[in-house]
């Protein structure tokens, strides 16, 4: 690499004048530099003599300067060139300075670019759309669109004309970023400068809809597209299909595979990679095995990707040996496997309990990965192995590498099963050491600090800020939910709301989880009603595990109407249930014709094929409780109708409760009802039975029941002395 000091520098950059064929003369031989560092420097003095010539520097030689820096790091030496002409007077323009952002750029140096582009304004030159474009692409492709719409917002505010190519690079951002509605506006403002969208931009629509899960107008923008005279193409079809793929709406992929057989379009790999890897993930294995069959009879070779997706999916589906053996065959064809094969393998090894041999193979990949390391660590956790998982938690550190919130969750997690809460505490605020302020911010707010930076054209320090703040491991919500299942688990009510005001300064939103485990956790009901108003004032939806455990502790407080009536909300609240419906089996209820609303309720479910038998638990249980037997038993004969198996905690509450009232021909029914579906109950509740049927009156039931309960596995009940149980097994054996 050639090094020259300033002073150097301004004799090497002497013009060469130029030869009689209108070439430059070779430098002699006795020259203390080879020909091959003149050479070299070739290209950067032509641009110097173009510059002295005109008095410009235009963007002429930019090409070859660009390249020429890229290749021989000169960089430095080409910015004090820069200084050197404009000391002279000579014009330098937005491409002058574009060549060397531009080189920056090919070799990675993101930093260096911006800050390169940033001291513009020493040279006094105006950027323009084409520098603006090259530092855009280079942010947006490290996914840093705060800074990327700032410096949209100021080319604007310096009236920079904006090409095709920025609104393109834009749009695209704005989807991958998830604001559709911002590439929206940003179509339409291409068109209001006469620029006409066109397919690439279209594409990226579609792409941030797909992304969106907004498949229905997706499929719109689909055929708006045909209509604004830009056909789909392959590319725009796999953008759709994928968004079928990534929703699980795999009816509808094989539907539109169809209809682009009907346009002209043949599945190519990255189609058939979507539906394989979608089938897969929907545990159709058999399906996803054929559509990867299929591939082959079209001819198309599986490149790494595919063999990623079948090494994953065979190992989801247990078939970890198959999933080894392609391991091999990928490399026996010459295909390199990287770390997401190797992972999935050894995740596959772990969930079929074979650690030793997930260890042996983390070995043998090349690179050591954070994700390897959290796998392992996972399965550590869930054998209660948390010291050798914290070990192998501070190798990752030793090593150098950044964990991430996902594996400071999965060791969260082991620390709170394993009892060990202080350390599970400790371990989150060590993810936020030495965070700054401007890290907590989100959303507009961050948008607004980057904006004022870019602003005060403080541009690296923009894109440094964003770097840092993508780069921190920070507590996610999943980190919260952890700790504070944890904390309501430990009976620590008071750490757990500390945890839930924590997690809202820190610029994270509670979700339903949130929101549910501490409903869960509190003792009040006044309290826990508090927070789920709240949990609706915030927007958030209340899932079906909430209302679950609200009506739970209603029915324990003898409310069982308030607890059918929350249920009744809940339904409301779904749009696959008709409200007119509701309001009539609420009048029912009223009624008291309990068995009239439990048909028509589920009546609803089978209808929106969503039925939860949870809900009916609940309420079965809280009529035992308040020693409404007739009404449980309802509940029980109904859904018995209906072919739906009650659970073994529904007995148990029946028979205990029939019991009570000596209804014991019932009790002695749903014990038996219990014993045919193969329910195990504990010995308790069938000593209990037993004891209510000892008398005389009931020795042929007893007889029975001992009998039955011998062959199915239980033990003979406790409770009985000795002559009475050697009476009782005689008689089983004369029948």
């Amino acid at each position: 690499m050639l090094t020259l000091t300033f002073s150097k520098f301004k004799k090497a950059f002497t013009p060469i004048p130029p030869c009689s064929c209108g070439g430059f003369r070779r430098p002699p031989n006795n020259s203390p530099r080879s020909f091959s560092a003149a050479s070299d420097l070739l290209g950067l003095r032509f641009c110097i003599w173009v510059a002295l010539k005109f008095d410009t520097f235009t963007d002429e030689p930019y090409y070859l300067v660009s390249d020429f820096l890229a290749r021989n790091n000169l960089h430095s030496i080409y910015w004090e060139a820069l200084e050197l002409l404009n000391k002279k007077g000579i014009l330098l323009t937005s491409d002058s300075v574009r060549a060397l952002v531009r080189s920056y750029s090919h070799l990675g140096h993101t930093n260096k670019a911006i800050e390169t582009f940033g001291r513009m304004r020493e040279l006094g030159i105006v950027p323009d759309a084409h520098i603006y474009n090259t530092i855009l692409r280079d942010v947006l492709r490290k996914q840093l669109f705060e800074l990327a719409f700032a410096l949209y917002n100021t080319m604007v505010k310096c009236n920079v004309v904006l090409n095709d190519y920025t609104y393109n690079m834009l749009i695209d951002g704005f989807c991958k970023s998830g604001n559709v509605k911002g590439a929206l506006e940003m179509v339409d403002e291409m068109q209001k400068v006469n620029l006409v969208p066109d397919a690439l931009s279209n594409t990226s629509v579609l792409y941030g809809l797909c992304q969106a899960k907004n498949m229905d107008e997706a499929h719109k923008w689909f055929h708006t597209m045909k209509e604004n005279g830009y056909p789909p193409d392959v590319v725009s079809c796999n953008v759709l299909l994928n968004g079928y793929c990534q929703l699980g709406r795999l009816d509808e992929a094989v539907s539109f595979v169809r209809s682009m057989k009907i346009d002209g379009f043949s599945l190519n790999q990255n189609g058939y990679c979507s539906l394989i890897n979608a089938f897969f993930r929907a545990t159709r294995y058999s399906e996803a095995h054929a559509w990867y069959t299929r591939m082959f009879k079209e001819g198309i070779v599986p490149d790494a990707v595919t063999y990623a997706i079948m090494i994953r999916g065979l190992s989801d589906e247990g078939r970890v040996g198959e999933a080894i053996r392609m391991l091999d065959e990928m490399t026996q064809i010459g295909l390199t496997p990287d770390a997401h094969c190797y992972n999935a393998i050894i995740k596959g090894l772990c969930d079929v309990g074979l650690l030793n041999r997930a260890q042996s193979l983390r070995l043998e990949i090349s690179k050591e990965n954070v994700c390897t390391h959290t796998i392992i660590i996972c399965e550590m956790c869930k054998r209660g192995m948390i010291d050798e998982a914290q070990e192998l938690f501070h190798r990752i550190e030793k090593l150098g590498f950044v964990p991430s919130v996902v594996t400071f969750n999965v060791l969260i997690n082991g620390l709170c099963k394993a009892h060990k809460l202080e350390e599970a505490i400790l371990l989150c605020y060590n993810m936020e050491m030495r965070r700054t302020y401007w890290l907590f911010l989100r959303g507009p707010d961050l948008q607004k600090k980057v904006q004022q930076m870019c602003e005060d054209g403080q541009f690296l320090n923009a894109y440094e800020f964003l770097t840092l703040t993508n780069s921190r491991v920070k507590p996610d919500i999943i980190t919260y939910n952890i700790l504070i299942n944890a904390c309501c688990r430990a009976s620590e009510i008071q750490r757990a709301r500390h945890l839930f005001k924590e997690l809202q300064k820190n610029g994270l939103s509670p979700d339903c989880v949130t929101y549910g485990t501490l409903i869960k956790g509190v003792e009040s009901e006044e309290e826990a009603f508090n927070i789920f108003n709240r949990m609706q004032e915030d927007g958030c939806e209340p899932t079906l595990s909430v209302y679950r455990t609200l009506m739970t502790r209603l029915c324990k407080k003898s409310k069982v109407s308030l607890a059918f009536n929350l249920y009744f909300k809940y339904l409301k609240s779904l749009p696959s249930r008709d409200n007119d419906s509701i309001r009539a089996l609420e009048e029912y209820l009223v009624g008291e014709k309990l068995e009239q609303v439990i048909r028509g309720l589920l009546e609803l479910d089978f209808r929106a094929r969503d039925f939860n038998l949870a809900p009916y638990t609940i309420l079965l249980i809280g009529f035992c409780h308040v020693e409404k037997v007739d009404e449980a038993l309802i509940i029980f004969s109904v859904l018995d109708e209906f072919n739906i198996k009650i659970n073994a905690t529904s007995c148990v509450h029946l028979i205990k409760g029939l019991c009570k009232k000596s209804r014991l021909y019932e009790a002695r029914k749903i014990f038996l009802y219990s014993l045919d579906k193969g329910f195990m109950l504990r010995p308790k509740i069938c000593n209990h039975l037993l004891k209510h049927l000892d008398s005389k009156d009931y020795k042929d039931w007893v007889v029975d029941l001992i009998g039955r309960m011998t062959s199915f596995g239980y033990h003979i009940p406790q409770y009985q002395k000795r002559k009475e149980r050697t009476n009782v097994l005689r008689r089983i054996k004369l029948h």
